[in-house]
């Protein structure tokens, strides 16, 4: 079962974007609740306590119970925008779940045991593919992370999504059949990979 969080709301009585500046105006974060045949409510949130959620690991992998006028809501947040220069939260998204809703989400990748992977002992660079993997899931049995053991991996090691070990009703989307998550380049390797990553983007600018 899913960690569930339970955060107080309160109800705002318009939509819109005037409303919505309204409501940071009060220093809240406005937002909103839809989906699962039910229409939508407008909510404002304390933003430390939105900040401080934000901040934990697996925000978008997490349940919460949003407590509106007395009603809870189950959810999982969908988006944050944010503010261009400050980064904090301008406007929150919570998309309404059951126990059996299916969900897309975007799980972030764990690794584990560095100091256990002699090729890492040796000089070797962890140089992660997939930083997270899109899955479909219950919303009870959504994974907060995949952890990947970098235990026994030499120089040249890879570790691809078949030896990942999913949980029960995971599902992974994918294009590839057997995509690489990470591998252990030689420093030399990594060092002219990072070379041309940043050639490349300094072409851009």
């Amino acid at each position: 079962m899913s960690e569930v969080t339970t955060i107080d709301v309160a109800a705002r009585d318009r939509a819109g974007k005037g409303a919505a500046r309204a409501t940071r105006r009060l220093g809240l974060v406005p937002g909103v609740i839809y989906g699962n045949k039910q229409p939508p409510i407008g909510i404002a949130v304390d933003p430390r306590r939105l900040w401080a959620e934000m901040n934990r690991a697996g925000f978008h992998t997490r349940l919460f119970d949003l407590t509106v006028d007395g009603k809870t809501e189950r959810v999982l947040c969908r988006d944050v925008q944010r503010h261009p220069v400050q980064d904090m939260p301008l406007h929150v998204d919570f998309l309404r779940v059951s126990a059996q809703s299916k969900v897309h989400v975007h799980v972030p990748m764990h690794f584990v045991n560095q100091d256990k992977s002699p090729g890492l002992k040796r000089g070797g660079v962890l140089n992660v593919v997939l930083h997270e993997m899109e899955v479909i899931a219950r919303a009870d049995a959504i994974p907060h992370a995949f952890t990947i053991d970098l235990t026994g991996l030499e120089i040249g090691a890879s570790f691809h999504l078949s030896q990942l070990i999913l949980p029960p009703d995971v599902t992974v989307v994918t294009h590839e059949k057997n995509p690489t998550i990470a591998t252990i380049a030689a420093p030399t390797v990594a060092a002219a990979a990072d070379a041309a990553a940043e050639g490349a983007a300094e072409a851009t600018t």
